[in-house]
């Protein structure tokens, strides 16, 4: 099985990120936009684990996703828990809404999926277009050092009742000049009655700071307004270069009047 088609599983292994994620997020509506509630998209919900968190502190939740079960499951996951949210298979590239947002997010480095150039900037075009004027796109993803190794692995476990979830990232090819780095998803899913194992590997579009910056100058209807790290403090924000890797940019919908 690939990990995309059991997000259940998939969203367990991010489970932990799930609560400063959502801190972070209402920090930038009260505090950024100065609203006590808000309408909130986010683009490549997975299982629905942050969908779920941001519908039930009473925030008015769409989300789309590409893949069919991810879809599906943050259906069930909504309905089970009496929440009320608006879920739709889309695009990331290519989508269009009926209503505008105060905010919208992509986390985890969902961004780095779209191996183009012409494709993160229609992504970007869609976000803004989706967006209020003033609104806010919080986009997370891992910006790559210069000097950073090439090939890596990292490997973490978290724990849910009985249920043990190990997620190992592996880089398996690695190309500077194509922008494009292949990886491997692996988990391993133990239970008291059996072990499971799914993978899947994808393409990443590879991002130096300089590579997102002239990336964001050909969407005029974003200003960058601020930076931090996955550590989601709101306090502390850092610059926009190479000496950063996991990087949460906040990126402003230009208004027409500006």
């Amino acid at each position: 099985m690939e990990c995309y088609d059991a997000p259940a599983l998939w969203d367990l292994a991010f489970s932990d990120e799930t609560r400063p994620e959502a801190d972070f997020l209402q920090w930038m509506i009260e505090k950024s936009l100065q609203l006590k509630t808000a309408s909130v998209l986010e683009i490549g919900c997975g299982g629905g684990r942050q969908v779920v968190e941001m519908a039930r502190r009473g925030f008015q939740v769409t989300a789309l996703d590409l893949n069919s079960e991810c879809v599906a499951e943050t259906r069930r996951r909504v309905r089970r828990r009496g929440l009320q949210a608006t879920v739709i298979e889309a695009d990331m590239a290519d989508f269009q809404l009926p209503q505008a947002f105060d905010l919208a997010h992509c986390l985890v480095n969902t961004f780095r999926h779209l191996t183009t150039e012409s494709a993160a900037r229609a992504h970007l075009q869609c976000v803004a277009r989706a967006l209020k004027p003033g609104g806010l796109y919080v986009l997370g993803f891992h910006l790559l050092p210069p000097d950073a190794l090439e090939m890596d692995c990292e490997r973490w476990t978290l724990v849910q009742g009985r249920r043990r979830v190990t997620t190992t990232v592996r880089v398996l090819d690695f190309s500077r000049r194509k922008r494009i780095e292949i990886v491997r998803f692996s988990l391993k899913v133990t239970t008291p009655k059996r072990v499971l194992r799914l993978s899947s590997d994808h393409q990443l579009r590879i991002y130096r700071a300089d590579q997102f910056r002239s990336l964001l100058r050909t969407v005029p209807e974003f200003e960058l307004t601020g930076v931090y790290d996955f550590c989601y403090d709101p306090e502390q924000t850092f610059p926009l270069d190479d000496q950063l890797g996991d990087t949460v940019v906040v990126l402003k919908k230009v208004c027409r009047n500006e």
